[in-house]
């Protein structure tokens, strides 16, 4: 596996979403609705606190809606062009077109994500919340929008339509958050054996993600997102392979 290789491809598919309005309507739209939900949907003010528990759990709900969006071109697009096939005859293997697209998503999530800066400043300005926690949960938050992003990516490159890669990457993610949502584990624990019920929590974002916006840096949950995104990538790389000639 080449690095430079996938450096070149990560940083032409960077490049590629600021061609384009789409990257700064994606930003606007995400920062307003990060703000938007902090402050009056996760009742930033009433509580009385100074931390940003409120931005952070919300995260999920958001990356939903929003992942997908950016996820969907990722290789839909290239396969709907035919540009997949000039894509294949570069000096690339398949996996390092794989990553190169994966690490240009996430690095274009990741501005994203700290162009919420103000946030921080102004929780610093109001009272004295622990850093630790808000600088911990700004990293479980970028390993979840990696795992969002890796489903999409995978999902995309089976098929040709944008529309179609969309929902079905939100329907995918939807089932990883759901899994470990309080009514959801509920009803299964009303029926379903104990270890079961943990081992369906086990593969839900919310459970690993929640641990790690409090503050609590678990080797576990940092290898749950690496393995998920790894295991999704991978699949990306089987279905690219097995389908880019059509």
């Amino acid at each position: 596996m080449n690095v430079l290789n996938i450096w070149f491809i990560m940083k032409r598919e960077f490049g590629g979403y600021f061609a384009t309005p789409v990257a700064y309507v994606f930003i606007i739209i995400f920062l307003l609705l990060a703000g938007f939900s902090t402050f009056y949907v996760g009742n930033f003010f009433a509580r009385g606190e100074a931390d940003l528990y409120p931005f952070f759990s919300l995260h999920p709900w958001l990356y939903i809606l929003l992942i997908p969006a950016i996820s969907m071109r990722l290789w839909a697009e290239e396969r709907k062009s035919g540009s997949i096939e000039l894509l294949m005859t570069l000096p690339v293997s398949v996996f390092e077109a794989v990553l190169g697209k994966f690490f240009a998503a996430w690095a274009f999530t990741g501005l994203a994500l700290i162009l919420n800066f103000p946030l921080w400043i102004t929780v610093n300005y109001l009272g004295n919340p622990d850093n630790g926690v808000i600088f911990t949960g700004f990293i479980g938050s970028f390993l979840m929008a990696g795992g969002f992003l890796a489903i999409g990516s995978c999902v995309s490159a089976s098929t040709k339509n944008q529309v179609i890669a969309f929902v079905l990457s939100l329907i995918v993610s939807l089932i990883f958050v759901l899994a470990g949502y309080g009514i959801v584990l509920d009803f299964f624990s009303s029926w379903a054996p104990q270890p079961l019920v943990d081992a369906i929590s086990s593969f839900s974002f919310l459970t690993h993600f929640d641990a790690i916006s409090k503050g609590v840096i678990d080797l576990r949950d940092i290898l749950y997102f690496a393995a998920l995104i790894t295991i999704w990538l991978f699949a990306n790389a089987l279905i690219v392979n097995a389908r880019k000639a059509d």
